[in-house]
């Protein structure tokens, strides 16, 4: 059985029994459950320790495990409805209210109900995530002398210089700073990039996190079309002179949703357009390192064709290890680096040490190309399994772009179809998928979905899906 499952189950059989002690009273000793439950003395230790966080037991070092007292009564609720108009007071005075909207994020992020198929899920299922490798980064950073002091507030340099070399061009350590992964790092350039009330350019369709991140800082997010090759520089140019931005974020290696790759011929096309509107341009190369075995040699990223430091850079490794690996970067190059520095220091400090010390580690392991290369395999396997069901039993599904990298295609579904009743047919019969319109910052031009090939178990998982979405079809759209 898996270790973690051990341990809910042997905590839950725990708390069925607790009643049989009287509070104070003594447990049976570690060793009597490790041989009663045939578990390892670990799954003991996190059970006993999972029910003194709930308050159901107490441990004292040398003398075992003891019930607890019981818990005084719970005092009745307060009256909290004053909050309405505290919270409401300053939102008539701002120009863009900043509304916090999680709900385009917490679909990648929670957990469906048990026996749904993750059609949405925005990481790597744990079967394809490095956790030995990580396991073992994390053992030796632990081990290494002054882990656990203050690390400098721009990350540890060799981290910083491992990720200027994945960007390349003149990308220096110095124009580098470590952030708690790519979510935190958009939130620091748009902060840093456009003051409250500002426009910022962003993509359509686009990444909702990102969206979230703008509104929350009471930005006004203004699209700009994408098609096959990226965004259309033409209509860039266009909104940049209607708006006056000074911002524009943009995804140009596999993009979220689309998958689209920006075409060589508008690379410079877009460098040059920011450049003249006197703008920066956010690039969040979030899946370079979830590339497919058949994708051939990546362009590299803007930044790196970027002298001038129009280019604010964001990566990540998250991506491609574990949600919980939250380790990124942020590059720019000019003044508006210690705008960048200054904010991050004032929202977080830095990031752990150890965290980072088990990144350079895992990076600088023999394990990290191996992962990568089985990843990439994978991630190719995934994609066309599921790109051969969605042609044989769901033709009427769109699929205008098969990527080459990320983990997600991009469907168009039927003229007047609505997105959000088959997500929720699709959920009654036991797929969980992802809505378009949360990837318009306005009226969608028609309605799309989701479909993650990477939280999945397997291959088998992806073609059941996908059955149980022709299901949906059939219910919803008749």
């Amino acid at each position: 059985m898996h270790e973690r499952s051990s341990v809910g189950d042997l905590a839950n059989q725990l708390r069925r029994e607790l009643n049989r002690y009287s509070p104070g009273g003594k447990l049976p000793s570690s060793r009597a459950l490790v041989e009663r439950f045939r578990v390892s003395p670990v799954t003991v230790s996190r059970a006993l320790a999972q029910l003194s966080a709930e308050g159901l037991v107490v441990t004292r070092p040398g003398a075992g495990a003891f019930r607890a007292q019981p818990r005084a009564a719970a005092e009745p609720a307060g009256d909290t409805s004053w909050q309405e108009v505290a919270l409401s007071a300053d939102a008539a005075a701002e120009l863009v209210p900043r509304t916090v909207d999680a709900s385009g994020v917490m679909v990648s992020l929670a957990a469906p109900p048990p026996g749904v198929i993750e059609f949405n899920g925005g990481y790597l299922h744990p079967s394809l995530q490095p956790e030995r490798a990580m396991g073992a980064a994390l053992s030796r950073a632990g081990r290494r002398p002054g882990v656990w002091g203050r690390p400098p507030v721009e990350g540890l340099t060799e981290l910083r210089e491992w990720f200027a070399r994945g960007i390349g061009g003149a990308v220096t350590a110095a124009e580098v700073l470590v952030t708690a992964g790519g979510q935190s790092a958009l939130t620091t350039a748009l902060r840093a990039l456009a003051p409250p009330g500002a426009p910022v350019l962003v993509e359509s369709p686009t990444y909702p996190g990102m969206l979230a991140i703008a509104r929350a800082a009471g930005l006004r997010p203004v699209p700009v079309p994408v098609d096959a090759d990226g965004v259309k520089p033409a209509l860039l140019a266009d909104a940049f002179k209607a708006t006056g931005a000074r911002v524009f974020v943009c995804q140009p290696l596999f993009q979220n949703p689309t998958g689209a790759v920006l075409a060589p011929e508008r690379r410079g096309e877009v460098l040059r357009i920011a450049r003249e509107a006197g703008a920066f341009v956010v690039e969040d190369d979030f899946v370079r390192r979830l590339v497919h075995e058949d994708a051939g040699p990546l362009p590299r990223p803007l930044a790196a064709e970027d002298p001038d430091g129009v280019v604010v850079h964001v990566g990540s490794l998250t991506k491609a290890t574990s949600p919980s690996f939250r380790v990124g970067a942020l590059a720019a190059r000019g003044p508006v680096l210690e705008r960048l520095r200054a904010i991050q220091v004032v929202d977080t400090f830095f990031v752990p040490r150890p965290l980072q010390e088990a990144a350079l580690e895992l990076v600088g392991s023999p394990a990290w190309p191996r992962h990568l290369r089985a990843v990439a395999a994978e991630l190719k396997t995934r994609r066309d399994t599921m790109t051969t069901a969605l042609r044989l039993k769901l033709p009427e599904l769109s699929l205008p772009h098969i990527p080459s990298g990320g983990y997600h295609l991009w469907l168009r579904l039927p003229d007047g179809a609505d997105d959000s009743a088959l997500v929720a047919g699709a959920l009654r019969a036991g797929v969980a998928v992802t809505p378009g319109r949360p990837y318009f910052s306005a009226e969608p031009p028609a309605a799309h979905l989701r479909l993650s090939f990477a939280a999945v178990a397997g291959t088998e998982e992806i073609t059941e899906g996908v059955r149980r979405l022709r299901a949906a079809c059939d219910e919803v759209l008749g």
